[in-house]
C-alpha cells in the first residue's frame, strides 16, 4: 500500500494508492468538514448536551486524514482519542493534515481498532466512538462484525454513542447494520442515506432517546454554532430505516 498525498483546488487529499480518498483537508480551513461523510458523523451531537462536551471522551478508530480527530479536538474541544494500525498514517497526518502532536487532551494510539475495544482497560472509557477504518481496498469496512461492535459497547459509557461510516464495493448494508444492532444494542439506531460518494453514515445511541423538542433545539443550536447542517439531520433521521417515535423508543 503506498500513501499518496495530492493537492486540488484547495484541498489536500489522503490516498492509498488508489482511486478512494481516505480524507481531505482545505488547506485554507483546515479545522473544517470538508467530506459529506464527515459531516454526518457529527450527527451523535444530537444525543448529548453541547454544555458538557469539554467533560466527555470521543475516541476514533481509523484516522485518515485526522478531520474526524481535529475536528473533535480543536472545534469542540473534547477530550479526543484516535486510534491507527498503520504508523505511515499517523506520521502523514503530523507532516501533511495538521494534526497536532499529543497532549492537550489529545492522544493517537498506534494499535489495532479490535483489539483496542476488545482491551478491559478501555472498558467503559468513552462517551462517543466514531468507526471509519478500511484497507485501501475499500471492500467493506475493515471493522464490521457482531463481536466487535458487541466491544464497542463495553468501551462505551452509559448513554453513550457510536457513529460508523459504511462503504464499499463488496458492502451491503442491511447486514451491516444488522451486526451493529445485535452487537450494540442500541436504544436508537439512524441510518442516512448514502452521501453522493456512497458513504451510509449509521448513528447509534445507548441511552435515551431526548424528546422533540429537545432535539429540535440541540439542532438549531448545532448549526448556529459550528455551522453544521444538524436540522437536516433531524429529517433524515425521521425518514430513517426502522425509526420509532421517540415515545416508542425511550424507557
Amino acid at each position: 500500500m503506498d500513501i499518496v498525498i495530492t493537492e486540488a483546488e484547495g484541498l489536500r487529499l489522503l490516498q492509498f494508492g488508489t482511486s478512494w480518498c481516505q480524507g481531505a483537508m482545505r488547506m485554507a480551513d483546515p479545522d473544517r468538514l470538508e467530506l459529506a461523510y464527515a459531516v454526518r458523523m457529527f450527527a451523535w451531537l444530537l444525543f448529548h448536551d453541547s454544555a458538557g462536551l469539554a467533560g466527555k471522551h470521543l475516541v476514533t478508530l481509523g484516522l485518515g486524514a485526522g478531520s474526524l480527530t481535529r475536528f473533535a479536538h480543536r472545534v469542540l474541544g473534547m477530550r479526543t482519542t484516535a486510534v491507527e494500525i498503520d504508523a505511515r498514517v499517523i506520521d502523514a497526518c503530523r507532516t501533511h493534515f495538521l494534526l497536532p502532536r499529543d497532549g492537550d487532551g489529545l492522544r493517537i494510539v498506534h494499535a489495532d481498532a479490535a483489539a483496542f475495544v476488545a482491551d478491559p482497560a478501555n472498558a467503559r472509557s468513552c462517551d462517543v466512538l466514531q468507526v471509519d477504518a478500511y484497507d485501501a481496498s475499500v471492500e467493506r469496512p475493515a471493522l464490521d462484525s457482531q463481536a466487535f461492535y458487541a466491544d464497542c459497547r463495553s468501551c462505551l459509557r452509559e448513554g453513550g454513542t457510536l457513529a460508523a461510516n459504511l462503504i464499499g464495493r463488496a458492502l451491503d448494508v442491511r447486514a451491516s447494520v444488522a451486526r451493529l444492532r445485535a452487537g450494540l444494542q442500541p436504544r436508537a439506531i439512524w441510518q442516512f442515506p448514502p452521501t453522493q460518494a456512497g458513504n451510509v453514515v449509521v448513528v447509534a445511541h445507548c441511552g435515551g432517546l431526548p424528546p422533540e423538542d429537545v432535539l429540535a433545539a440541540r439542532a438549531s443550536a448545532i448549526e448556529a454554532r459550528w455551522e453544521l447542517p444538524a436540522p437536516s439531520w433531524l429529517a433524515m433521521a425521521r425518514r430513517s430505516p426502522g425509526h420509532s417515535p421517540p415515545e416508542a423508543i425511550r424507557r
